[in-house]
């Protein structure tokens, strides 16, 4: 099924959340199986992310590691490292890039030579998108560019990967759940955006990536696995169910949005993003996601160079879909010079 994007284009979603969005829109709380309750009502949402802070495996970049968890001390390392790379980057010079061909492809591949670049193969290659395909692909890939000692230069991430064998494996497992969610969201918000309103209205850069984060929110639901504290926020949230936050629904909601379903920048001159009920690209402002801080300048960065050298989606190109993935964004988008 189609969602129409503009005049002429339209949005082909996943069968999955094509169904949330068909039988679930402006629902606040409801059932989606016989164990798992669905919920874009805001004051819900913000209760239960106030209930208690996120687990363990509740943190999708530091989740454990083939077993082993992740304390707050090594995440805060790792955080801090990626920070000193962006910022790093961010120094460079834009210049005009050729950016021109198949989006989020292009997007992330520049973005990793950007923030990565002086990095080793065997470093850069655990941001490359194929990884996807397979946890095993990911972990024989490690498992080799492990084997070699750890580098003597490049990014401040790249300097965490040292000591004995297993040390090595275990920081290049890390430095592929920090460095390719960077390039993994920054190139969604743009490409997302390039479909969703290219060529763009006279509007600060902000107001397109805070757009293009509401109709297509790459972190689309957050879970919660079940909690005794959920069951009083609720009626329908039994002890034993898990919780899934949807900010799909609920950055689309009518009766938090005007022309829910329209792509228009300017609302964001008097709407505010950290305050905006419902709007939660980024997580809840209790526990927002360590990553945004370089997300958003690395995006706006990405969308400058997209303006000034007029790139937009080809003429002929009249649907995009947007997979079933963890994070929201359409694919195959034919960019080009106009």
């Amino acid at each position: 099924m189609r969602v129409p994007t503009s005049v002429n284009n339209a949005t082909v979603f996943a069968p999955r959340i094509r169904r949330l969005l068909d039988d679930h829109l402006g629902d606040g709380v409801f059932r989606i199986d016989a164990d798992t309750v669905g919920v874009a009502d805001p004051a819900v949402m913000d209760a239960v992310l106030r209930a208690r802070p996120a687990g363990p495996a509740e943190r999708p970049t530091f989740k454990p590691l083939r077993g082993k968890e992740i304390s707050r001390a090594e995440a805060a390392a790792v955080m801090q490292a990626v920070g000193q790379d962006v910022r790093r980057a961010l120094k460079v010079a834009e210049g005009t890039p050729d950016l021109a061909g198949t989006w989020p492809h292009v997007a992330h591949n520049y973005l990793r030579d950007l923030v990565f670049g002086t990095d080793p193969f065997r470093l850069r290659v655990m941001v490359d998108r194929t990884l996807e395909l397979t946890t095993k692909l990911t972990w024989t890939t490690i498992a080799a560019g492990a084997a070699l000692p750890g580098p003597r230069s490049g990014s401040a991430l790249a300097q965490r990967v040292h000591g004995g064998y297993a040390e090595r494996r275990h920081a290049m497992g890390m430095y592929r759940r920090a460095a390719a969610p960077v390039c993994f969201t920054v190139s969604a918000l743009v490409t997302n955006a390039l479909w969703l309103g290219a060529p763009f209205a006279d509007v600060p850069d902000a107001y397109v990536i805070a757009e293009s984060a509401r109709l297509l929110p790459p972190s689309w639901n957050i879970l919660r696995v079940a909690s005794p504290e959920f069951a009083d926020l609720h009626p329908l949230i039994r002890p034993d169910d898990d919780v899934l936050l949807l900010p799909l629904l609920s950055h689309r909601d009518p009766s938090l949005w005007d022309e829910p379903a329209a792509f228009r920048p300017q609302r964001w001159a008097t709407l505010d993003p950290e305050e905006h009920p419902g709007y939660v690209p980024f997580g809840h402002r209790n526990e927002r996601c360590w990553g945004r801080h370089m997300v958003l300048p690395l995006a706006e960065r990405l969308l400058r160079i997209v303006r000034a050298t007029g790139l937009a989606v080809h003429p002929r190109q009249r649907t995009a879909h947007v997979p079933l993935a963890g994070l929201l964004g359409v694919d195959d988008l034919r960019v080009v010079h106009t």
